[in-house]
């Protein structure tokens, strides 16, 4: 039977459950059922569900069953208990929460409460504008309920290098668009070869400058500065974000920045190191946070436990993950994920899954030909096997 029941987040109208796995005699599980007494809420093929269409301040009480391809139905879970927030919530992402800041190791809101943003980065803009679209931003924030968007710019590979005014132009529209819908707004330079971040520092510095001065009074802007330095040191990487967050802070005092670690943002673990290179020796300054990125099918345990540990130490903002391999290409490996997204909902580390494109790839969530054909970008028919399972997990309840 599926065991530690648990609640994920609420809402005024729903609750968000998670549980473990659980598997018969063949080891194989069709389905899972929702109870609340003797009635069926909900009826899943994943490990999370979320009952809406539930009164505001009402406790309920929920087991979780599991059934075989035989509709062999297992014993029920222990029961987990929650209860529907207030009504009169605040809308939208930016509503609920407006000027986020760092506290402690936790992102907070305008309230002091912790929380954690769930969402979608964009691929590269300089290749897959067509996916990003008020359609598709639209459907992002009611249809899969995300709550940040990571706005890629890539510096080489065709991207901003070979025409600064018009990505840092293209930068500024997305923003308005993504901010329209009430999310968040990651704006990611994606430097990643050559690894060197100091490479592009004077081009950090134009752009960041421009972006933060036009949208220093908006509340929900985020600031990654290096997506993934490699081929460097730690202390190289450090320089470049205590040479960059001046450039950020003297146009935007409140805005959070998020600085890549070393070994493409493995907390250095990629190279044979560990995140303690990072929690020993932090970047000297305040309202900050660290990056890390994984790619389930190919980084494990070693890489998820320097997660935990450094998200005790500093403040983690996974900005790029998918269920894939390192490539984004091949099989998915939904188990690892969900360890994954398990330990960040634990923590509160917010998440930013890659990516939102129909490129080829298995880690691109729509089917290849959607963006030309402009969607359809609701529901679940445009979307490969990683779309279908990342919106599920996106639309469970956040905890705001």
């Amino acid at each position: 039977m599926p065991s530690s029941p648990r609640s994920t987040g609420t809402t005024s109208s729903s609750i968000s459950l998670a549980w473990n796995a659980s598997t018969d005699n063949s080891g194989t599980v069709k389905d899972y059922r929702v109870y609340e007494g003797s009635a069926v809420v909900a009826t899943v093929t994943g490990t999370s569900a979320t009952v809406s269409g539930l009164s505001a301040s009402t406790t309920h009480t929920y087991t979780v069953t599991a059934r075989d391809a035989a509709n062999n139905e297992s014993a029920r879970s222990a029961s987990v208990t929650a209860t529907t927030q207030a009504g009169g919530g605040g809308g939208t992402p930016i509503a609920a929460n407006g000027q986020l800041r760092v506290c402690g190791t936790k992102l907070c809101n305008k309230n002091g409460k912790q929380i954690q943003l769930r969402g979608m980065s964009t691929h590269g803009l300089q290749w897959y504008r067509q996916c990003v679209t008020t359609g598709s931003l639209n459907a992002l924030a009611t249809d899969w309920r995300a709550d940040v968007v990571r706005l890629s710019t890539y510096v080489q590979e065709g991207g901003y290098e070979t025409n600064p005014r018009a990505f840092t132009d293209l930068a500024h529209t997305l923003i308005e668009q993504v901010s329209a819908q009430g999310m968040y707004v990651i704006v990611d330079w994606h430097m990643l070869t050559p690894g060197d971040p100091n490479y592009n520092l004077t081009r950090a510095r134009t752009f960041f400058t421009e972006i933060a001065q036009r949208h220093a009074a908006r509340p929900n802007i985020l600031y990654e500065v290096a997506n993934e330095p490699n081929g460097v040191s730690w202390s190289t990487i450090k320089g470049y974000a205590e040479q960059i967050i001046p450039v950020i802070r003297a146009q935007d005092p409140d805005g959070i920045v998020l600085v890549g670690t070393r070994a493409w943002s493995s907390l250095g673990v990629s190279d044979g190191a560990t995140e303690t290179e990072v929690t020993g020796n932090p970047v000297n300054a305040s309202n900050i946070m660290y990056t890390f990125h994984f790619y389930a099918a190919s980084h494990g345990t070693e890489y998820l436990n320097a997660l935990s540990r450094a998200a005790d130490r500093i403040p983690m903002f996974v900005t790029e993950f998918g269920t894939q391999n390192y490539a984004g290409e091949e099989a998915n490996d939904f188990a690892m994920s969900q360890r994954y997204l398990d330990l960040m909902a634990s923590k509160k580390i917010s998440w930013v899954n890659w990516n939102f494109s129909d490129d080829h790839r298995s880690g691109a969530v729509f089917k290849t030909g959607t963006c030309d054909a402009g969607g359809p970008w609701t529901g679940t028919t445009s979307l490969k096997e990683a779309g279908v399972w990342i919106r599920d997990r996106i639309r469970t309840a956040d905890d705001f």
